[in-house]
């Protein structure tokens, strides 16, 4: 491992997101809320000479034609780790300490949309508007971004754009990496745009729309509304959210053929979109028939909020257009079964992913079918492809180790804040990038009331649960850490 490749990307994504940082410059601006401006330039400032400071003793090199796998590995976890550090900044003017603020820009970031604010009454706009703006920044992909805009990762970028790429699958687009990402922001820019002009129309107000639009299409969450999106009490925006934030849980490739291409075909006939649409629709149905029968409102009401709510969790959003957390156990447990299973491979979703779970179901039906036949040769097969036993491999492993992160996790959280609830709903919430979970860190509440041993484990949850383990895997072998220098 060259720490030199290491020191240059990490600067040159520093330096980019330093200018992201200003952005919300523009916001303070329009609103004259003029006391924002320098958080933000603080922030843009410190990452800027950060990313100057870690290119000088990395040699301002811009040759990563020899970037190894765990190079690129390194570079993805620090990217996420460093890029939160410095969104984390302006929060700290805005009265945050250090863990809560760096706990928002996480949660941000990494779209899971848990927040430690308790009263958004004393945040300005610009102070949301980062909020959505890092979750946007963050759902598509940190590497994905600079892959698109850096001419310094054209080669270099194929090691960290898979390092990073949610799912087990590899699929591109495009023969060329960087064309592959600009071809994946290109959709994800179109939708984000749709959905405003759509939000708008609809009666919400434009900063709204613009702040829920990036949330939305990120699969993260965070809305200006202290409420989320119950609080605009709109059946036609509640509508809106639900199609869009169904969207950010399918497969951004299969969507660049359906919308750009005009292919619909590979979107229709891949077998995890298809099981994703019936998982949705499954569940929701009986989601909706179990609000009716106890009585929770009436069927055009349940079946609108069952929708949501299903999209909204196996999607990983975590918006809400009603406070489940007062539903009864039974409608609980049915949302916590799909926080379990998460979006598909190559979104915004966070969580296990659905194709892995469909692996995981044809897996146990190949072992069951062995016991009758041992004999018999019983490939596993996705979209009509045999899935390579390496492939299972990983998938299998990832499967375990996620298991045992989570319990580990729900086991330690639980001990800390004596409350089951919190250390299982908690732990399922933040490293599946969920966000929202049930009693006091439900939808109308929050995590500040946390611990702060509790906060830095979901940090770790949030960061680890993004980056899919994979990465986080690799660092605990010894062989990973074998630093070179350039020669």
């Amino acid at each position: 491992m060259k720490f030199n490749n290491i020191l240059n990307a990490l600067g040159i994504i520093l330096v980019a997101f330093g200018t992201i940082l200003l952005s919300p410059i523009i916001v303070a601006l329009i609103e004259k809320e003029y006391n924002s401006i320098f958080p933000f330039v603080t922030a843009s400032f410190v990452s800027i000479s950060l990313g100057l400071v870690f290119q000088k003793y990395g040699g301002f090199s811009r040759n990563f034609d020899d970037l190894k796998r765990n190079e690129g590995l390194l570079i993805v976890s620090l990217a996420w780790i460093v890029t939160a550090a410095m969104g984390s900044i302006p929060y700290l003017f805005y009265g945050l300490s250090p863990i809560d603020a760096y706990f928002e820009s996480v949660s941000g970031i990494t779209t899971t949309g848990a927040t430690i604010l308790m009263d958004f009454s004393l945040y300005p706009k610009d102070f949301f508007f980062w909020r959505s703006l890092s979750q946007w920044l963050g759902g598509m992909g940190i590497i994905v971004l600079f892959v698109a805009i850096l001419p310094q990762f054209a080669i270099a970028g194929r090691q960290i754009f898979f390092a990073e790429a949610p799912g087990p699958t590899e699929e591109k687009v495009t023969p060329r990496i960087t064309h592959t990402a600009k071809a994946l922001w290109l959709v994800y820019g179109m939708l984000t745009l749709f959905q405003i002009i759509l939000l708008f129309g609809a009666g919400m107000p434009l900063f709204d729309s613009i702040c829920n639009a990036f949330s939305t299409m990120a699969a993260g969450g965070f809305s200006p509304n202290p409420l989320s999106i119950m609080g605009y009490n709109s059946p036609a925006i509640t509508w809106i959210i639900i199609f869009f934030m169904f969207l950010a849980g399918a497969n951004f490739a299969l969507q660049y053929h359906f919308f750009i291409q005009a292919k619909p075909l590979p979107l229709l006939q891949n077998e995890e979109f298809r099981f994703y649409s019936f998982i949705v629709l499954f569940v929701s149905g009986g989601l909706a028939i179990c609000l009716f029968v106890e009585d929770y409102g009436l069927m055009p009401e349940v079946v609108r909020d069952s929708l949501f709510q299903i999209v909204s969790i196996i999607t990983t959003t975590g918006f809400s257009s009603t406070d489940f957390a007062l539903w009864s156990v039974s409608a609980q447990t049915i949302l916590f079964i799909v926080m379990l299973i998460g979006g598909c491979a190559g979104s915004a979703g966070g969580g296990v992913k659905v194709i892995r779970v469909l692996f995981g179901l044809k897996y146990l039906k190949r072992e069951i079918t062995q016991i009758i036949h041992p004999h018999a040769v019983l490939p596993i097969k996705i979209n009509h492809k045999t899935v390579a036993e390496d492939t299972q491999r990983q998938i299998m492993g990832f499967l375990l180790f996620y298991l045992v992160l989570m319990t580990t996790s729900a086991i330690v959280v639980t001990i800390i804040e004596g409350n089951a609830a919190v250390g299982v709903v908690g732990t399922a919430a933040t490293i599946g990038n969920i966000g929202p979970g049930y009693g006091e860190i439900g939808p109308m509440g929050s995590f500040g009331g946390l611990s702060a041993a509790t906060r830095i484990i979901f940090i770790v949850n949030m960061i680890v649960g993004r980056l899919e383990l994979i990465p986080f895997l690799a660092m605990l072998h010894p062989d990973f850490w074998s630093f070179r220098q350039n020669r």
